[in-house]
């Protein structure tokens, strides 16, 4: 058969199965902390503000290893260096059920901050790797949804798991699952000229992986030539010159926390609100016998949907919420923007936009829709649920911008340093998660004492609400203009 006549495969879309399985494995090792906030905080005796250092620790580790993993990577090559960040961070993860008091706690997700910063360098490099730019939003959307699939199966499991075997298990059967893909990551990954050697993909579908051809490229060095240029090592200052590299910083550093925000501390919201529903109903204290922690587990155990629950029959309050289901749909309604977000840049596209004009497109629609947020807590006065859709929406457009800003590293960068930049914005999403941890555990710990902890979670709102759209004025004003970078 020859190669103008033979049938293209679809080997690439199995390299993305992959890693949006590892990213779904990432956020459920990464949520369980969140999904047992109230009970570590009941057993541990932690206030807002000790959660929140074990978060920032989480964070700190996070943003140093994403300095180095990036460059790591890029040295030793994706298929070895996410199989070690994976087995690095699953053992972190089942470290966690040893764990005993706030310090270990911190040590513990550090361990798991700094091995999960491989994750998204490996994966952004990967999809580089294996698909063209027409292609990439939508791969990388996809992938990326494995944050929301990771976040709807935690909240089914979690707080099960905690309430009928102990916390300490939730930590380690969770991290166990990264084991098991580690097996069908070495034998199944390698480049897609190995695999045509392997006649496991098609010429045509190699050709295709390699079909793009730069726009006018912005020249930035004396060209090399063969080995020299091959070998010649992309430095960090050298990166941080071109004001691309600084729109993926800022664009991270404004909206990665919010994402990290949501995942630590939504579900401690939701349940407050069944608590504050409780209170209000019975401010003058439960009936005899009835004790406020027991409801509220009850509210926690999913498997109150499909039976009786003795005490939830003898109190009468209306607009409770099984939180653990509620913050399943809030995810399941981001996954939906994941994948969205990648189709409508790869739509403009094909309608003949330019990839740079498509995508800051796209980017501007989705940081209009976390506005919805500024009435959350207006609407949960009504109904809870209709805080929740309005967070799920707020979630998905976060996804769908996640799915645009990774794909702006690959659009604008050689594949060699997609990982190196890909770090780097990394550090700073994470260098900004640290900061709204920080803010988080000192607000909501003064409008607890206060008895207004809704007023934080206010606040919050507000600073969640806004951040999208001040990152795309920051992006659009640094990189006006399609340019991509060459060594």
């Amino acid at each position: 058969m020859s190669v103008l006549n033979q049938k293209m495969t679809n080997y690439r879309w199995t390299i993305c199965a992959l890693v949006f399985f590892a990213t779904t494995i990432n956020y459920i090792d990464r949520q369980v902390l969140g999904l047992l906030k109230s009970t570590l905080e009941t057993s541990l005796n932690w206030s807002e503000s000790d959660y929140s250092h074990v978060v920032m620790a989480f964070q700190l580790a996070y943003a140093l290893g994403l300095l180095f993993v990036g460059r790591v990577i890029d040295k030793i090559g994706t298929k070895v260096g996410y199989f070690l960040s994976l087995l690095g961070w699953s053992l972190a993860a089942m470290v966690h059920g040893l764990a005993h008091n706030t310090f270990t706690f911190g040590a513990a997700r550090a361990a798991l901050g700094v091995t999960e910063a491989g994750n998204f360098p490996s994966a952004n490099k990967t999809i580089a790797e294996w698909f063209p730019k027409k292609e990439r939003a939508l791969a990388t959307g996809i992938y990326n949804s494995g944050a929301n699939i990771g976040a709807i199966v935690a909240p089914l499991c979690v707080p099960w798991i905690a309430l009928n075997w102990g916390w300490e298990w939730a930590f380690v059967l969770t991290g166990a699952i990264g084991l098991v893909w580690l097996i069908f990551w070495w034998f199944g990954y390698k480049t897609p000229a190995d695999k045509l050697k392997e006649q496991k993909i098609s010429q045509a579908e190699y050709d295709f992986i390699h079909s793009d051809k730069d726009d006018t490229p912005e020249k930035t060095e004396p060209e090399t030539s063969g080995d020299a240029e091959k070998n010649s090592k992309i430095s960090w200052g050298w990166l941080l010159k071109f004001r691309q590299t600084w729109s993926f910083f800022f664009g991270k550093f404004l909206t990665d926390p919010i994402w990290w925000f949501f995942l630590f501390w939504l579900p401690s919201f939701l349940e407050g609100e069944n608590k504050s529903k409780i209170l209000a109903a019975y401010p003058n204290g439960l009936p005899d016998g009835i004790i406020l922690d027991d409801v509220l587990k009850e509210l926690t155990n999913f498997q109150s949907l499909f039976s009786s629950t003795p005490l939830l029959d003898k109190i009468a309050v209306s607009g409770l919420i099984i939180w653990p289901i509620a913050l399943a749909v809030a995810y399941t309604i981001s996954t939906i923007g994941s994948v969205f977000g990648g189709w409508l840049p790869k739509y403009l596209i094909n309608r003949g936009n330019a990839v740079y004009r498509a995508r800051m497109t796209s980017m501007f629609l989705y940081a209009l829709i976390p506005l919805t947020m500024l009435a959350a807590q207006y609407l949960g006065h009504i109904n809870t649920w209709y805080t929740v859709i309005v967070i799920g929406m707020a979630m998905a457009a976060h996804q769908a911008w996640s799915a645009n800003i990774f794909t702006t590293v690959s659009d604008m960068f050689p594949k060699r340093a997609v990982a190196s930049v890909t770090g780097i914005g990394g550090m700073a999403g994470a260098a900004g998660g640290m900061l709204i941890a920080w803010a988080a555990g000192l607000l909501l710990d003064h409008y607890k004492a206060l008895g207004t902890i809704e007023t934080g979670y206010g606040i919050m709102f507000i600073i969640c609400s806004l951040a999208y759209l001040l990152a795309w004025i920051i992006m659009k004003a640094l990189v006006p203009k399609y340019k991509s970078i060459t060594v």
